[in-house]
Parts: structure tokens; sequence; C-alpha cells
């Protein structure tokens, strides 16, 4: 029995935003349609802020397998991938393992990948505003993504670090803003991605017609969004089980009393299917909370390896 391995360098030159994007809206769409199939992540804290996860899942009449990650915040500062891991995928006919895959690009580019969907469905038709908080590899990503989709004329960027932020504004031709409010304050889409323990995004801080890309908090915990913007937002997850289950920003404006389960309006693979209404108004704050998973990463995989 041969495996195929397939290196980060290989995803990196082969996975396309152009390719990804498509495979990651088709596999919301079945996800949400209850074609493929998905637990919720099992999650162990470590040491610190660090946590390890394993993720398993299946495609619709295709691949299955499961994806072995850790997450080291502290990484970001030093080589800007948080992300660490494997993506194993298994032959649907025979049950044996077919590919392993390098996890950490494919991880960056299939969240950036899905990022840039949501955007597609969720913001106003005129936006050309866009605000990236963060500096690490997935802010440059979504950068990348959101070009993909828009043509935006102006990319604003933030981090805590001002020396970061200045060095990804010179990579991607970005203006740094001195603070969170400032990069938001006329954009037309944010994406968080930052590795923030508390909220630093408020309601007060966002135009009316503002899409946001909730990314960098991936369990419960730690937290990017204030309750005040979550009860503000048309609230929509990437997998409502999940979210409602392990999306900090949701859980905490719950446990404050603030919302109710009602207030996840549904999925984003539902907005794409046309089955779920998105943006109503060019007035909404729509809000796509992106916690990951893993029927992103098998798509993208199974791609890779059928080459």
């Amino acid at each position: 029995m041969t495996i195929r391995m397939i290196t980060a360098d290989e995803v990196s030159q082969r996975l396309t935003y152009e390719i990804a994007i498509p495979l990651v809206r088709a596999a919301m769409e079945a996800l949400s349609a209850g074609r493929t199939r998905q637990l919720l992540r099992g999650i162990i804290d470590l040491d610190g802020e660090n946590a390890f996860g394993v993720m398993p899942g299946s495609l619709d009449g295709g691949a299955f397998g499961a994806k072995l990650v850790s997450v080291f915040p502290g990484n970001v500062a030093r080589s800007g991938l948080s992300h660490q891991g494997l993506v194993m995928i298994f032959d649907p006919a025979t049950g044996a393992p077919r590919a392993v895959v390098d996890a950490g690009v494919l991880t960056a580019i299939r969240t950036a990948a899905a990022s840039a969907a949501a955007t597609e469905a969720l913001a106003r038709p005129d936006a050309d505003r866009l605000a990236v908080l963060g500096t690490g590899e997935q802010a440059r990503r979504h950068i990348e993504a959101l070009r993909a989709v828009r043509s935006f004329s102006e990319v604003i960027v933030w981090g805590r670090d001002r020396a970061r932020a200045e060095q990804l504004a010179a990579e991607t031709n970005a203006r740094v803003a001195a603070s969170a409010r400032e990069a938001v304050a006329e954009a037309d889409v944010v994406c968080t991605v930052t590795a923030a323990s508390d909220p630093f995004l408020f309601a007060a801080d966002v135009a009316p017609g503002t899409h946001i890309n909730a990314v960098g908090s991936s369990r419960a915990g730690p937290a990017e969004i204030a309750g005040d913007l979550v009860v503000r937002s048309r609230f929509f997850a990437d997998h409502r089980a999940g979210v409602l289950s392990q999306g900090a920003e949701f859980l905490n404006a719950k446990a404050a009393g603030l919302v109710s389960d009602d207030h996840v309006l549904g999925e984003i693979g539902e907005v794409f299917a046309g089955t779920l209404p998105g943006r109503v108004t060019a007035t909404d704050v729509t809000l796509y909370k992106s916690l990951g998973s893993i029927v992103q990463d098998l798509a993208c995989a199974a791609w890779l390896a059928a080459d």
C-alpha cells in the first residue's frame, strides 16, 4: 500500500484560490444539506493558550478522514503559522489510506477561501474597502483570498505589533491603521484573524452595512467580537452545531443574556444554496463566524490527492 505525501510546498503551489474557493463553497453547501458529515472537533487544552484538535468527517460519496492539528498562537510572532498538523484521507471504495497532506498551509488557504466565499455572498455589492485585523499567516491569506473575489480600492491592516503590521502592509500594498477602531471605521468588509483572548471589536466601531468575517477564535474561550456586536449582526455560522457549542463570541453573548440560540440564523452553506436569506438590506451588519470545518479540509485534500 502506497500512501501519498503532499507537502506544504505542493499545497502552496497547487491549491490556488481560484480552485479552493469553489471547493470550499461546494463543501459547505453539502454540509448544510446533510450530504457530508462531521463530528464536533475534539479539543485538548495544552499549556498556556495552546491546544490540540482532532476533526473527523466524510464527503458526499467521496473521501473520508480526519485532521490532527496543533494550535500554538505564540508561533504567529515567530513563524506566522499558528496551525500545524496533518490531514489523512481514505479511499471510499477500499477504506485504505490514500494520502497525508500538510495541514498548516492547507488550513490557512481553505480558511481564507471560506471567508472569501462568505464575503462574496454577504458583503454589499459596492463594498470596496477591506480591513484586516491581525498580522499573521491568516491576515496575509485573507487579503489574497478576498482580492480574488472583490476589487478593493483600499486595504487597511492593524495589529498590536506595529512593526509586523507595517511589514504586512508593505508586502500586500495596504496601509496601517493606528487602532482597530480606526481600521474598521470606513471599512465595508472586516476580517478578524488574531489570537486575542478578549474582545476588541465593538458595535460602535462598525459602520452600517459592514460585513465581518470572525475567524481568529476557533473554540470556546478566546474571543475577538464583543457581545453588543454579536447582537447587532445578522449572525451566520459555518456549522451551526459547532458554533452553538464552541463559538466563543456567540457563547459569551448568550451567557450574558444578550442572545438565544435563534440568533444564529443558520449556516453559510444555506446562504450559498439560496435557501436562507443573507444580507437583507444595505445597512445590515452581517457576520460570518468561522470555526473551520473538516469537510473544507477533505474537499481540498481530495482534490490535491486526485492528481
